[in-house]
């Protein structure tokens, strides 16, 4: 009896974190041999890309309509004054950090990121079971997970997209020998050095979007996996006692990853824009 239990717990936990996937080998979208082994890059998690491209549509829809009603001259309802306090928030750091040049194209930026990362965390709080259940119910959907930034492809595809922009920012402000020169220069000046500095330099530069990336999947995974273990391990009458706690500490870090995922993106940039 104890054996069943503990594998049901188990089959339990192991289903909430199965991903509704697609595979492109099967269905042979790009022409893939047969032959080929078959792996996880062939696979698309369609879950996470269906909640991201979701939530980033409500966050740009809401703030479209929320700019056409903004009023000027009267008192702003207490909507307006939450979405002007946000923009404030953001502009103020993106000064404090970057400074005022190109902050019409880094502030937006900086406020998607900001907005975006805070929703697809906020995934995490609805309960465990809610969305899988109708999905399998209404949908014939065995496995979904609605918590995008808990997806380790979906948060490295965020920071790696920094990435880009980084290396633009680095070639555009720098130009591409001033660029290539501080790969070669750095922290070395001696011409033996070189080879040694790119190598470091170039680890360096690739750290940032990993760990960017990988600070904001440990940390909502883990989240995420708390709360599946309460409903795992715990029956349905005493599953509040932990979980509105850890529910409640979890907002903390819900809007701490979203901070900090922008403000190192603002960091990075203003870096990319300096000449040594």
């Amino acid at each position: 009896m104890a054996s069943g239990e503990i594998f049901n717990t188990q089959k339990y936990i192991t289903h909430h974190l199965e991903h509704l996937k697609i595979n492109l080998h099967t269905l042979n979208v790009f022409n893939i041999k047969d032959n080929m082994p078959v792996n996880d890059f062939w696979t698309l998690n369609i879950d996470s890309i269906f909640f991201s491209i979701l939530l980033g549509a409500s966050f740009l829809i809401f703030f479209f309509i929320m700019s056409k009603k903004m009023t000027y001259n009267t008192v702003p309802n207490k909507l307006q004054v939450i979405v002007e306090l946000v923009i404030d928030f953001v502009n103020n750091n993106v000064r404090e950090m970057y400074g005022t040049k190109n902050i019409s194209l880094i502030a937006p930026l900086s406020l998607t990121i900001f907005i975006w990362v805070v929703l697809m965390n906020f995934m995490d709080l609805l309960p465990v079971d809610l969305l899988p259940f109708i999905s399998e119910y209404y949908l014939n959907c065995t496995s979904l997970r609605i918590v995008p930034s808990s997806d380790i492809n979906i948060a490295l595809s965020m920071s790696f997209s920094i990435f880009i922009l980084i290396m633009f920012y680095s070639c555009k402000y720098k130009g591409i020998v001033c660029f290539l020169k501080e790969l070669i220069m750095q922290p070395f000046k001696n011409p033996f050095f070189f080879i040694i500095n790119f190598i470091l330099e170039s680890i360096s530069l690739l750290s940032k979007p990993i760990s960017l990336g990988l600070r904001l999947f440990g940390n909502i995974y883990a989240g995420e996996m708390i709360f599946i273990l309460i409903a795992g391990l715990l029956p349905w009458w005493s599953q509040w006692i932990l979980a509105v706690p850890w529910a409640i500490f979890h907002i903390l870090i819900i809007f701490l990853q979203a901070f900090i995922f922008m403000v190192l993106t603002i960091v990075y940039l203003s870096m990319a824009s300096k000449k040594h």
